[in-house]
């Protein structure tokens, strides 16, 4: 039974997808007709294509506007449908947010693990290895990628596997363009594991069309490539990613085949369904700028590669910004004064880049440093408020007692007087037994009152005390005279009379103890201070 919560939701998204699509008014089209005829042809698409690049941010919009309706529905979705919103959040991400789209993924690989959704968690981590190069993560992706043992995997686990590898590998090589070695040790990576792909595929299903006709080319077999490609191109929708990738290599096989204008008018197709689809982390805008400086048409040369960085930018994708930024020299050796204006564009970028991410750094280390000490001040403050509890406590407890022996003592002494028995009390009060009673009984109530509070006093004492001279109890004794006289200290009674007033001592037995107690210390001279760092 289909929940409430899945149609609201669905709902929802829905209608804030056509409010954004309405923006744009973008048909989905066949890509019969889009086959290269004549030179005019090239012409008509990038007259086409300038029309698209005004209206980017409309369809960058609509992407944002159906991002941020699944977002809102997932805040309050179930934990399985917040894993389906996540996984189409993050889908929705990649080649439009990079870093945004690894977080997603991460998040959809969590989400997954907490419902045992082995599947989805395998997928969502692919996902991620395969994006982590272009914002610089390339040793990482290596580690974990080739952490899996492909053979050991399931079909359909392979066969995402091999997907994802060849498409890191891809990545990993584009970042090599002047170092041809390191490039092809790379691309003969993902070309050996695209091969292993194509005979996991359906056959004559796009997905393998489009592996294998990519295998073609990477092997340089241009005439086989062309052939499945092309023949691929006109099978699938022009505004499709899979259409801008597939024109995109048509373009690049034309244009080593030296077929100059029909490798711009492939170039021109896959840029324009890349900005139709609001796909930010593009290759074919970039190489469509440099054949047009080829062309010696330097303006629009100029005005694409301007575009197809700012798409890096907005993308956060470091790689493609690094591959377009080496474009934009090739139209400043024109000497335009233009080009100089965008390298200083293409810097203050990087630098901003940088500044922002280092400064991020720094936020989160502050907020975390912050958050630290919060967090220790919150645990002391709930130590002290204890700690005060228990003296309130104690010291009430300790009052009552006194209160208790003094009325007690009274009613004796009313006794006695009344029935003029004085000379008994005068006794007992001479004996000295009544002050020796009160004194038992006070330090039994001062003994479990410190000791609830410094549990382990006695041990930290002896720790500052020589090896010859520790402390050591009677049986049943909680503290004695030298304890209880460290004890006063630590509570802050650090006068001698005062100390000797409450342990009923005179004031010298109390000096002649506490210098004993130095005597025996490790450390005589901050004995006391010592003392009071104990708890």
């Amino acid at each position: 039974m289909k929940k409430i919560f899945d149609m609201h939701a669905y709902i929802t998204i829905y209608v804030f997808f056509l409010m954004a699509l309405s923006a744009v008014s973008c048909k989905p089209e066949h890509s019969r007709g889009f086959a290269y005829d004549s030179s005019s042809d090239y012409e008509r698409l990038l007259v086409r294509l300038d029309k698209e690049l005004v209206n980017r941010d409309a369809y960058v919009g609509a992407r944002n506007a159906r991002i941020d309706s699944l977002r809102m529905v997932r805040e309050t979705a179930s934990s399985g449908d917040s894993l389906m919103l996540t996984v189409e959040i993050a889908n929705l991400y990649r080649g439009f947010l990079t870093d945004s789209a690894l977080v997603e993924c991460r998040r959809a690989e969590r989400l997954a693990h907490k419902l045992e959704d082995s599947d989805m968690e395998f997928k969502m981590r692919l996902e991620r290895i395969q994006q982590m190069p272009l914002v610089g993560f390339s040793h990482g992706a290596i580690a974990e990628f080739e952490s899996f043992t492909l053979d050991s995997l399931s079909n359909i686990h392979q066969a995402m596997a091999l997907w994802a590898g060849r498409q890191m590998y891809s990545y990993i090589a584009a970042q090599f363009p002047n170092f041809p070695d390191e490039q092809n040790r790379w691309n003969n990576k993902a070309t050996e594991l695209q091969e292993r792909l194509v005979g996991m595929l359906e056959p004559d299903s796009p997905d393998m069309l489009l592996n294998a006709g990519e295998c073609e080319f990477m092997k340089g077999n241009d005439a086989r490539a062309y052939a499945i490609l092309t023949e691929l191109l006109e099978r699938i929708d022009i505004n499709s990613n899979m259409a801008a990738r597939v024109a995109s290599l048509v373009g690049q096989i034309s244009s080593r085949q030296g077929r100059v204008d029909e490798s711009i008018h492939y170039l021109a197709l896959s840029a324009i369904a890349d900005v139709r689809s609001a796909t930010r982390e593009v290759t074919s805008l970039q190489q469509l700028g440099i054949a047009m400086y080829d062309k010696g048409e330097i303006e629009r040369a100029d005005y694409y590669l301007q575009e197809a960085l700012a798409s890096a930018v907005e993308c956060h994708a470091a790689m493609r910004m690094l591959q377009t930024s080496e474009a934009i020299p090739v139209i400043s050796a024109a000497g335009r004064e233009a080009d100089s204006r965008n390298r200083i564009r293409l810097y203050c970028a990087l630098g901003l880049m940088a500044l922002f991410a280092v400064g991020l750094i720094l936020l989160i280390v502050k907020l975390r440093n912050e958050m630290r000490h919060q967090q220790e001040l919150q645990s002391n403050l709930e130590i002290t408020n204890h700690a005060k509890e228990v003296y309130m406590s104690e010291f009430i407890s300790l009052c009552t007692v006194y209160m208790n022996k003094l009325n007690r003592f009274c009613e004796i002494a009313s006794r006695k007087i009344a029935t003029g028995a004085t000379d008994e009390l005068y006794r007992m009060t001479k004996s000295g037994r009544f002050a020796e009673e009160q004194s038992r009984d006070f330090y039994a109530t001062f003994d479990n009152a410190f000791l609830h509070i410094y549990p382990d006093f006695v041990e930290r004492v002896n720790e500052l005390l020589r090896d010859d001279s520790k402390i050591e109890l009677a049986d049943g004794e909680r503290l004695n005279t030298d304890l209880r006289i460290l004890a006063f200290i630590r509570l802050g009674v650090e006068d001698s009379p005062k100390i000797a007033q409450a342990l009923n001592y005179s004031v010298n037995t109390i000096y002649s103890y506490r210098n004993r107690l130095r005597n025996r210390a490790i450390n005589r001279d901050t004995f006391d201070e010592d003392i009071m760092k104990i708890g």
